[in-house]
């Protein structure tokens, strides 16, 4: 494995993790520590909005960093068991003593492994992947290849979502779009940029993803009520970019 530091910030009330570079690993709002603090994590929950609850039942986080992710799914989703895969233990470390990552083995299991091999040898099904792993230089590598999205499928369940983070692929992005539609027999929807750069792609197994623009705002609109996450910006991201086309989105 490659050494870096483990390094921490704080600006203007947000704390930041860094592997060594200026990259931010992630990132949390000491006043608010348990919110989305950076827009392509928010984006990353949308999943929420295209499957019926209760859903997801259990959920695979790969690639820990600052914890946002899983303590948003920790603390508004008690229905989700989460597994998280983390290939380095000092970010755990981290998460754990500057970004208050939960300690709740009976809904919450951290990993220490590489995310390759740990689908290679587990048999369990997930409803949700979140894909959001990198090293000190923003590369995905193994983790942004044919074989790893196709090992992602085969571990969704049949309402199963793979959420990914394309950040820092801007050159190589058409690449990786085309391996997860690949990998997914085109059943993949790529959402247009957020502020932050980072693009979001869902990819879907099993039932299918059709949902009217109209219950996507109203899903919306209770998510915001219930957990303070707003995708209405997304939503109309979404419709801008004529994802919404016959007024629904389906993949």
């Amino acid at each position: 494995m490659a050494r870096y530091s483990i390094d921490i910030s704080e600006e203007a009330g947000v704390r930041s993790l860094h592997f060594g570079s200026e990259w931010v690993q992630g990132a949390m709002r000491v006043a608010r520590p348990f919110a989305l603090e950076l827009a392509y994590t928010r984006e990353m929950m949308a999943g929420l909005l295209l499957r019926d609850a209760p859903w997801p039942r259990n959920a695979l986080l790969v690639g820990l960093g600052a914890g946002s992710l899983v303590k948003f799914i920790h603390r508004n989703l008690p229905q989700t068991r989460i597994t998280v895969v983390e290939i380095d233990p000092r970010v755990e470390v981290a998460a754990r003593v500057h970004f208050r990552l939960p300690d709740d083995p009976a809904r919450l299991q951290v990993v220490i492994a590489d995310a390759v091999d740990y689908l290679l040898r587990t048999d369990t099904h997930y409803d949700l992947i979140l894909l959001d792993g990198f090293d000190a230089n923003a590369r995905a590598g193994a983790l942004d290849t044919a074989p790893f999205y196709a090992a992602c499928r085969a571990h969704l369940s049949e309402t199963g979502l793979l959420s990914v983070n394309l950040f820092g692929r801007s050159r190589g992005f058409l690449a990786s779009k085309e391996r997860i539609a690949k990998a997914f027999d085109d059943r993949c929807c790529v959402f247009p940029s957020c502020d932050s750069g980072n693009v979001i792609a869902f990819a879907a197994v099993g039932e299918e993803v059709s949902v009217e623009a109209q219950l996507l705002k109203e899903r919306a609109e209770a998510l915001r009520k219930a957990t303070g996450l707003n995708l209405q910006p997304t939503i109309a991201r979404l419709a801008a970019a004529g994802a919404l086309a016959g007024g629904e989105l389906h993949f």
